[in-house]
């Protein structure tokens, strides 16, 4: 495995699924920036050196104590490391102002870090959001949203 690839392994394996948060010292820059992707919103990067990204799985881990990751797929290209990746756990802390849902929830995200001088300076993240709301039953599923939608706002037959 490349030396960038082992940056990406050691910060889904040793800081997320083994809770080394120091590790967020050796493997991220201070000025490292993230873009959180999300379908209609403009890109806006947020700083997020090692102290920030500590306390980041920190929240993630008081809603989810035994959330897990799984590397799907690994690809390095130059200083890119694209990752797809599942995220396993129980919703049994408050997480984002959500009270405990108890829920079992698969999250499946795509990243992209940018590796610099064995640091991670920048990535962007695309994480299934909205399956964890439908996951928690706070939003239905797709389906029924479509059906719903569909029978509130019928469409005239194509000719």
């Amino acid at each position: 495995m490349d030396d960038n690839k082992q940056i990406v392994t050691r910060f889904v394996e040793e800081l997320w699924n083994q809770r080394n948060l120091d590790v967020a010292d050796a493997i991220f820059d201070s000025q490292c920036h993230t873009h959180q992707l999300r379908s209609g919103v403009p890109d806006t990067p947020v700083s997020r050196g090692p102290e920030s990204i500590k306390k980041h799985v920190g929240e993630w881990l008081s809603g989810f104590p035994d959330l897990q990751f799984t590397i799907e797929q690994i690809l390095s290209d130059g200083d890119r490391v694209a990752t797809q990746m599942v995220m396993d756990g129980t919703h049994t802390g408050e997480w984002i102002g959500i009270l405990p849902t108890g829920k079992r929830v698969n999250i499946r995200m795509t990243a992209i870090h940018r590796i610099h001088n064995g640091k991670i300076i920048e990535d962007w993240v695309l994480v299934e959001s909205l399956g964890v709301f439908q996951q928690f039953g706070v939003l239905p599923s797709t389906q029924d949203f479509l059906a719903d939608f569909i029978q509130r706002n019928p469409v005239a037959p194509l000719s």
